[in-house]
């Protein structure tokens, strides 16, 4: 899996969405790049991790990163936030903080989750995927940016980012919208150790902010924010905003963790 490293400071993972690769957080990179050591990954079969011989599954990927990259900051965004939350469930000690952006423990509604995508809706996008893929994706980053106040401009940068790093396998493409469509790590949530941020987009079209307010209330040392004017892809239109959101979470880590270092020397 490919990994780009690049800056100084606590080390911060950043775990992109479904079709696209890690070269769409340009914008967030070049704002914190000199606050964190980021580790930009390229999910398996996306972008330069193309040929990638992990699969594209919870516990396959998580591991590898895990094995790669120092106790970290996880975020993710969309389908990178199943990723970001499995790690925090299940290695805590690699996960110093969690950070959820645009995301949810469960993307699909249900009868007792109803905040989600309707079923349907992922049904006719993986029976796109098999007649028309690059339309599909076309529909898919077309509801991704509607909604939000730049919608043209995310529309924009999303249609110029998807095949930047070359064309995403479309087997990986079905695995991903499967994972989004089957997985459900709401149990996970009252046992979350790592502190966590969930930071929505008022105008999301594709992850309700409803969604993740509920998830956040779920989860231990959680806190959610709200970016008013923001859709699915707040990085790209309000990346000051999610940049100074992951600055003030960061330093509240670090404060905590001096707190406990100083009632350890204490005891």
């Amino acid at each position: 899996m490919h990994i780009d490293t690049r800056g100084s400071g606590p080390p911060l993972l950043l775990l992109h969405g479904w079709a696209m690769h890690g070269g769409v957080f340009a914008p967030l990179v070049e704002r914190l790049v000199d606050d964190f050591t980021l580790h930009v990954a390229d999910l398996p079969g996306h972008g330069h991790s193309a040929a990638a011989t992990t699969p594209l599954a919870l516990e396959a990927v998580v591991s590898d990163l895990v094995a790669r990259v120092p106790r970290a900051l996880w975020l993710g965004w969309s389908l990178g936030g199943l990723f970001a939350l499995h790690a925090a469930a299940t290695r805590p000690r690699a996960v110093r903080g969690l950070a959820l952006l645009c995301a949810s423990p469960r993307f699909v509604r249900g009868d007792d989750w109803k905040y989600g995508m309707s079923a349907e809706l992922f049904a006719d996008f993986a029976d796109g995927l098999r007649r028309d893929w690059r339309g599909t994706l076309e529909r898919f980053i077309a509801l991704e940016a509607f909604g939000s106040d730049h919608a043209k401009e995310e529309l924009r940068a999303l249609r110029d980012g998807l095949f930047a790093r070359g064309e995403p396998a479309t087997p990986v493409l079905a695995d991903g919208l499967e994972l989004l469509q089957t997985t459900d790590l709401r149990a996970a949530l009252p046992r979350l150790s790592p502190p966590s941020l969930w930071l929505a987009g008022r105008r999301d079209r594709v992850v309700d902010p409803r969604a993740m307010r509920a998830a956040a209330d779920c989860a231990t040392q959680a806190r959610f924010e709200q970016i008013e004017h923001a859709g699915h892809a707040p990085f790209l239109t309000h990346a000051d905003a999610v940049a100074d959101a992951l600055r003030r979470f960061s330093a509240g880590l670090e404060e905590e963790a001096s707190n406990e270092e100083r009632e350890t020397r204490n005891e």
